[in-house]
Parts: C-alpha cells; structure tokens; sequence
C-alpha cells in the first residue's frame, strides 16, 4: 500500500515554503502570496496540477477575505471547505470537510486574538491540534508538538510584524525554523 503524498511531504521545503506565505501575506503580496501557496499546496498536499491551482486559488481568496478585521468568516471557512473537499476528494481521505474548514478558520480566529493581546495560544494550540488530528487522523496527543511549533512560529511573526516587517534578522530565522520542526513533527505523528 503507497503512502499518499499528503503524508510524505518534506518537512525542510513545506516550512520554507509557508514561511514565504506568511511573509507575503503580512506584507500584503498577493501575487507572490499565490506564487507561494501554488508550491505550498503542491508540495504538502501533493495535488495534481489542475487541483494544485484550484486549491491555491482558493487559499489566496480566503486568506484575502480574512485580513481585514470585519471579515465574513461564513465565506472564508467556504473557501477553505472547497480546499479540503479538492485535498479529499484527490487522497480518498474520509474527514469531515465541512469540519476541516471550520477548524481551518477556526485557528486563524485564535491567533487573531492572540495578536489582538488575548492571551489565547493555549487555545491557537488546541484548535491547530485538532485540525490536524482530524484531517490526519491521528490521536491529539500525536501532533500537539506539531501545534507548538507552528504556534511559535506565529509567535515569532507577530513579534515580526510588530517590529515594521523587515527583510532579514532573527525572528524571520526563528519563524521560518519552528516551521520546519511543525512539519517535521507532523510528518512524524502521521507515520506512527
């Protein structure tokens, strides 16, 4: 039986690569946030080409649809459930795509307010644990180190984004770093 390229990514090149995502997503980028999001899709979701397209398209509207803070997140979590129904319909994954959507959007509203100074990373962790316990199906305890890292992560581009967004210096490194180690744990948790 052949593992799916959902799960056998390489952790080094999906963390780079959403770092790029993330880095053209603060600094408003939108061609280059989908010129990053067309490798991140192809990469760690291993979808063919058409799909790949689809599926980043669909990530560059819905996360143009939740920059602004009066967003509607009903259109966001549909572009998002449009995402994971291409990712499962491709694998033959059985997860709940409504669900994965809603978990999807469900993260980002944590770490918005984590960045609106709510204490709320423990509750950025949990939703990021079950998002990806759900579409992996694997236990929670599994990926929390997978969660953690990509926390950090967060944590680092914020403090990134606090300090004017420049182009180098430590906290991209960091960023870009704990990114790699999530993926490397995810990658782990969904081969155990």
């Amino acid at each position: 039986m052949s593992v799916s390229a959902m799960r056998s990514f390489d952790p080094r090149r999906v963390g780079e690569l959403e770092f790029r995502t993330w880095v053209t997503y603060y600094r408003r980028q939108w061609w280059p946030f989908l010129r990053a999001a067309v490798a991140v899709v192809r990469h760690a979701f291993g979808l063919p080409w058409p799909a790949t397209l689809r599926g980043a398209w669909l990530v560059l509207r819905a996360n143009r649809l939740w920059a602004p803070d009066d967003h509607d997140e009903d259109a966001v979590r549909r572009r998002m459930r449009g995402f994971y129904a291409l990712v499962a319909r491709h694998h033959g994954e059985r997860f709940d795509v409504d669900r994965a959507a809603w978990l999807e959007v469900e993260w980002w509203r944590a770490h918005r307010e984590v960045q609106h100074g709510r204490d709320g990373e423990p509750a950025l962790v949990e939703a990021l644990v079950a998002l990806y316990a759900h579409v992996y199906d694997v236990a929670p305890a599994d990926v929390r180190l997978a969660a953690e890292q990509r926390a950090l992560a967060m944590r680092h581009s914020d403090s990134w984004v606090a300090a004017g967004l420049p182009d180098a210096g430590p906290l991209l490194d960091e960023e870009r770093a704990a990114l790699v180690r999530s993926y490397a744990a995810l990658l782990a948790a969904v081969h155990r």
